[in-house]
């Protein structure tokens, strides 16, 4: 797990397995590492700034640690308080500011062209509760961002033709993905798995289980976002060029 990973990604709670050298090798890094900064929505790089932990025997008997790491672009300092217990070999976070919710929650109002304001909120709300120990419940509005895409794929399908209505109701999401694909990001179509992971963790999972797998799937859908995001902008472009052309007299 990189420093990027433990501190930007990982939602409080979440029990990590590690030996202790690769505790001490993010806690004690030397190593600066990317990220957002969401009190100044920026992207920048970090470095642990300072480490205190309350217990002496630290490393031998576990305990608590608070960490700072700091934004070398603004000089902002976010604050983490770890848990570490060797006998398990686990480590922890047990609290931290900004929250895990803060560093994404800003960064997806980037996709608010693309989600209504409802799916936009429930984006947010997956994260929040996701960055609270909520794992099943985060799954739910992951899941219903995914099906938010492929219905909103199936509309434009629909309109154009390229789709028969009655096949697509009685197909299964893996088959209904098929029929869209060409409508669909690359990448949605090539992780179609995808909605029977979340599918799975809402049934079947326990909240540990999805919180592990949960950074994962939020990424993939941020992708396959991020896709859609970058055709739409290439057709703004686009267009905005063929009114600077026609308003050319020559």
């Amino acid at each position: 797990m990189t420093e990027n990973e433990f501190f930007f990604n990982t939602p409080i709670y979440t029990s990590i397995q590690m030996e202790d050298t690769e505790v001490r090798n993010i806690l004690y890094s030397e190593n600066e590492f990317e990220g957002y900064n969401p009190w100044n929505k920026v992207e920048s790089t970090f470095v642990v700034n300072s480490r205190t932990a309350e217990n002496s025997n630290f490393w031998s008997s576990g305990g608590y640690s608070r960490i700072e790491v700091r934004c070398k672009r603004t000089d902002s300092i976010f604050r983490y308080f770890v848990l570490w217990n060797p006998k398990e070999k686990t480590i922890q976070k047990i609290g931290q500011f900004p929250s895990i919710a803060d560093f994404h929650i800003s960064e997806i109002k980037q996709y608010k062209k693309l989600l209504s304001t409802d799916k936009l909120k429930e984006f947010t709300r997956a994260i929040g509760l996701a960055a609270n120990g909520v794992g099943i419940g985060s799954f739910v509005y992951l899941r219903r961002i995914f099906e938010y895409l492929i219905e909103d794929a199936f509309t434009m399908c629909k309109s154009d033709g390229t789709v028969d209505e009655e096949d697509y109701k009685k197909s299964r999401m893996d088959q209904k993905i098929g029929l869209l694909s060409t409508h669909l990001p690359d990448f949605l179509v090539e992780h179609k798995s995808m909605y029977s992971i979340l599918s799975k963790g809402i049934h079947e999972l326990d909240e540990e289980t999805c919180l592990v797998h949960f950074d994962s799937l939020r990424v993939g859908i941020e992708i396959i976002l991020d896709e859609k995001l970058d055709e739409l902008k290439k057709k703004e472009k686009i267009e905005q060029a063929k009114k600077k052309l026609m308003s050319i007299q020559v």
